[in-house]
């Protein structure tokens, strides 16, 4: 290794990133980190003890078991809202929806706040398992599009993002400069918030087709895909993996659909089935990569799941009890934070918020969030986090 790659190795280490998988649809905290066995409530899965003392999970998860050294445990969270897309937007925004005033979701807050300015792939990147690859302009809000995420629907690039075989390469950077003229001459009249919306995009697209090859997640040694799993979810965490050894500050993994007003428990076995081994890999790499300290890992839900078990073995919305998982970052891991009562129906001791949560993560990340602020589009300095840092962890 050279001294240049030695160089960037070693930068890419002590860069900040964020990662966060999000369980959509409000996985069952009392199937994965609350579990309450014996019960009324508890269902038929054991707890199991993890690698620290006293702390157990759900038998469903003995790989993640295993690393809980390197991770916190927040119990007790209360949402306040049961609905799918306010509970998201709480748990993404560290805020309660405001039908006159939309907040960017963490991602972009990252990407500005982190980025260092000499990433080589766009700061804010979203996996998910369905829907259409491209460039989101909504969930930076006032932040503006350069911040906005770029969604990669099952881990592919948007449409249409590399240069066709029959283009040359000559031909293409021709053409490339004669867009450039014209975009900075038309700028220069009738610049707006769309053709900055334009521009951002374009951009981001560039920086993509420069480092295509990060997206080829084939070229990992066999033994590692299978470490990760070969179905949607493991390969999406090996290609997060992969965008946060490039350099891209924020990635968000989605894991779909944990809403199961019906057949809770075959649900969960299949869904966690899935998410414990690429979990368990993906911070074991970060880890043996020295990228943990420096990469928070949050694996979080909109809220939880009733206590009460339905008429249909199903479990319904509950957003007075959720859980996070917490990891890297500089927190002090190896610990579980708050408890719930006996049935798992409420916080029992130290209750936590969202806002709460939030603020631990940049306080983790080395920014301040009680003096630092991010200007709306008024002017107005916005706080980074509505609720005190969690001082136990940071």
């Amino acid at each position: 290794m050279n001294a240049s790659s030695a160089a960037a190795k070693e930068l890419s280490k002590s860069q900040k990133r964020v990662v966060v998988i999000f369980l959509s649809g409000g996985v069952s905290q009392l199937e994965t980190w609350d579990p309450k066995p014996g019960t009324d409530t508890g269902g038929p899965f054991k707890a199991i003890p993890t690698s620290v003392p006293g702390t157990h999970i759900c038998e469903l998860l003995p790989e993640t078991a295993k690393l809980m050294h390197r991770q916190v445990l927040v119990r007790g969270i209360n949402t306040t809202d049961d609905d799918h897309g306010r509970g998201a937007v709480q748990m993404l925004t560290g805020r309660k929806p405001d039908p006159a005033f939309q907040y960017p979701e963490i991602g972009a807050v990252a990407a500005k706040l982190l980025s260092t300015g000499s990433e080589e792939l766009p700061g804010h990147i979203q996996i998910t398992p369905g829907g259409g690859s491209g460039f989101n302009k909504q969930d930076a809000a006032f932040l503006g599009p350069k911040f906005a995420s770029v969604t990669l629907a099952d881990g592919k690039p948007p449409a249409d993002l590399f240069r066709p075989a029959a283009l040359t390469t000559t031909a293409d950077q021709e053409r490339e400069a004669l867009r450039k003229k014209l975009n900075d001459r038309f700028a220069k009249s009738r610049r707006t918030a769309q053709t900055e919306a334009y521009t951002e995009s374009y951009d981001q697209a560039a920086k993509f087709i420069a480092k295509g090859d990060v997206l080829s997640i084939g070229m990992e040694d066999p033994k590692v895909a299978d470490r990760y799993g070969r179905h949607d979810f493991g390969r999406h965490m090996l290609l997060a993996r992969r965008l946060l050894e490039q350099g891209v500050t924020f990635v968000k993994v989605t894991h779909t659909n944990y809403d199961t007003h019906h057949e809770n428990f075959d649900f969960h076995i299949e869904q966690l089935g899935e998410f414990d081994r690429p979990y368990a890999a993906l911070l074991t790499d970060l880890a043996e990569r020295g990228m943990l300290e420096s990469t928070l890992v949050i694996v979080m839900a909109e809220f939880g799941r009733t206590p009460r078990i339905n008429k249909d073995a199903g479990r319904d919305h509950w957003p007075q009890v959720s859980c996070a998982l917490l990891a890297g970052g500089n927190l002090k891991t190896g610990q579980a934070i708050g408890s719930t009562n006996r049935l798992g129906e409420h916080a029992a001791t130290r209750p936590v918020t969202f806002g709460e949560i939030f603020a631990t993560l940049w306080q983790s990340m080395g920014i301040n969030p009680e003096t630092t602020t991010i200007n709306d589009p008024t002017g107005r300095p916005q706080h980074l986090a509505e609720g005190k840092v969690i001082r136990e962890l940071v």
